[in-house]
This record gives C-alpha cells, sequence and structure tokens, in this order.
C-alpha cells in the first residue's frame, strides 16, 4: 500500500496464512503393465533449476516428417515431347483464329465496298433526276432559233 501522508504512525495488523489441505487421492486400481520393447524406451533427462531444485522427465523429441516419396526422374525427351504437343496445340488455335479474322475481314471490305456503290448509285441519280432544277448547264431555246432553209423556218 502507500504509505500514510498524515504523518501517523502505520497500523500493524495480522496476517494469517491458509495452507491448503491435501485431498486423497481416490482409489484406484494399479494399472497393468505393459511390456515395451528396450529400444522404445525415451531416455530420463534431469534438470538442475537455478534455486537448486531437480526436475527429472523424460525428453521430448521432436516429431520428425515423413520423407518425402522421392520422384521418378522425368526424361527430357518426354518434356520436350510435351511442351512440343502444346505449343502445336496453341499455333492450331491461333490458325483457326486468324482465318476467322480474315473471313471477317474479308465480309467488312466487301459491305463497305456496296455501301460505296449504293451511296455513289444514289448521288448519280439524283443528279440525273434533278436536271430541271440545274442551272449550270447550257439551254436552248428552239423556238427562237432560225435553221437554214431546207431544214426548219421559225
Amino acid at each position: 500500500m502507500y504509505p500514510d501522508s498524515t504523518g501517523r504512525a502505520p497500523v500493524q495488523r495480522s496476517v494469517e496464512v491458509h495452507e491448503p489441505t491435501p485431498i486423497p487421492p481416490a482409489a484406484v486400481a494399479p494399472a497393468p503393465l505393459v511390456a515395451v520393447q528396450p529400444g522404445t524406451l525415451p531416455t530420463v533427462a534431469s534438470v538442475v533449476l537455478p534455486d537448486g531444485r531437480v526436475v527429472t522427465g523424460y525428453a521430448i523429441e521432436p516429431t520428425k516428417p515423413e520423407p518425402a516419396a522421392t520422384k521418378p526422374a522425368v526424361s527430357r525427351t518426354a518434356v520436350n515431347i510435351a511442351l512440343g504437343g502444346i505449343g502445336f496445340g496453341a499455333i492450331c488455335g491461333g490458325l483457326i483464329l486468324l482465318t476467322t479474322f480474315i473471313a471477317a475481314l474479308a465480309a467488312l471490305i466487301h459491305q463497305l465496298i456496296i455501301l460505296a456503290a449504293v451511296i455513289f448509285g444514289g448521288w448519280i441519280a439524283v443528279q440525273v433526276f434533278s436536271a430541271s432544277g440545274h442551272h449550270g448547264g447550257t439551254t436552248v431555246n428552239i423556238r427562237k432559233a432560225v435553221f437554214k432553209r431546207n431544214h426548219f423556218h421559225g
């Protein structure tokens, strides 16, 4: 506790110490002895603590993982054949996609040519059928024209 700052002498208190009462173990039949192979008994280790006590017990060995199964060696020829097959498959797939792309490109060009022909043909049709409203050409007035005698008189 913290010291008392009132200037009075600290009060002495009596301290009672309670010791735990041990519980007697239950009567248990002794375990049957099991015969153990002499090589499987673990070694007993003793450790001396800094205060002088000695602790004795079994040494615990870390569990060792099972050794990995050794893989059979794969020949370089088998690896090369497998990689060649994968490459061949990739090339065949790429060629199929390439031919599809070329066919689509040809169809696009064909459609653009047809579109240009339709637009150009429409422009020509507009020019031909709208000649009456066109003022840029030469106009001949036949009524006022005078032709030679053996032909027509006006």
